[in-house]
């Protein structure tokens, strides 16, 4: 199918960008890599009577060391996360995880900003994003404000950005080598039917879990069974691990059960905690 008609905006700043949303309110969307806007709109799920192109506004595609975090543009690409030697070196987790996502064509033209504006519930970056406990930047007509992780995915495709706003920029912490995300994905499309990602720090376990649930989540229980002194014993490892789907009601369809993806959870997190253990 074709997509319906629509009008092509293409602003140059990101003030004009967020000037446009609020003149054209519900009726625009924002395109950044396209891989969730144009099938949508060619299957007629979605039927903008705009579209505004951010993908030339400066700045949204760079990733920087800004001294206390590492700043990276919404419209940076998974494939440049992927590559990135900064992120590599201080932040692993990330092009780790970028390098999990869809195949070569999906790598090179997603970007970061566009699936977490998306909250696909089987998207990987929510996981990672999670783990680190990243700060999302978000513009809108009342200036900038910044959103934790854990308070930014909603439910299912919903997040804490309104219609009029764009993200800009999302924050990660430099992270020891002791990192891991695990994943099983649906072998036509890639995303995963549960992904795990770790980080373990000196004094703290942060865990993200994507793919069962309509939302991806930190898994409180096994962070709290791992606040034990180490090193961990394999089997307080899977002990811990077992809790990975506590307190979840699991997603179902043609692809997975939801009894099959609580267990996949904490295979995957047993998985991704001992790669982790063994990173360091």
């Amino acid at each position: 199918m074709y997509p319906a008609n629509f009008d092509y905006l293409r602003p140059s700043t990101l003030d004009e960008a967020v000037a446009m949303l609020v003149q054209h309110g519900d009726a625009a969307k924002l395109l950044a890599g396209g891989h969730s806007l144009i099938p949508a709109m060619k299957l007629r799920l979605a039927r903008p009577e705009v579209v505004i192109d951010i993908g030339r506004i400066p700045r949204l595609n760079d990733i920087r060391d800004e001294g206390g975090h590492f700043a990276i543009g919404a419209m940076t690409t998974h494939q440049e996360i992927a590559r990135s030697t900064l992120l590599k070196d201080k932040c692993p987790l990330l092009p780790e995880t970028a390098a999990h996502i869809g195949d070569i064509q999906v790598r090179n033209r997603g970007t970061i900003g566009g699936s977490l504006a998306h909250a696909d519930p089987a998207a990987d970056y929510p996981a990672a994003i999670l783990a680190l406990d990243a700060d999302i930047v978000i513009s809108g007509p009342g200036g900038q404000r910044v959103v934790r992780a854990g308070e930014f995915f909603v439910d299912l495709l919903q997040t804490t950005v309104a219609a009029n706003e764009i993200i800009t920029e999302i924050r990660v912490p430099a992270t020891p080598r002791s990192v891991a995300y695990e994943k099983t994905e649906q072998k036509a499309s890639g995303f995963a039917l549960c992904g795990v990602a770790v980080v373990i720090q000196p004094d703290q376990v942060r865990i993200g879990v994507t793919g069962i649930a309509a939302k991806a989540f930190r898994a409180a229980a096994v962070e709290r069974a791992l606040s034990v002194p180490r090193p961990w014993r394999p089997e307080t490892i899977a002990r811990a691990a077992s809790h990975a789907a506590d307190g979840i009601d699991p997603l179902a369809d043609i692809h997975a059960s939801g009894e099959f993806r609580a267990h996949l959870a904490q295979v995957n997190t047993r998985r991704a905690i001992e790669r982790a253990v063994a990173h360091a």
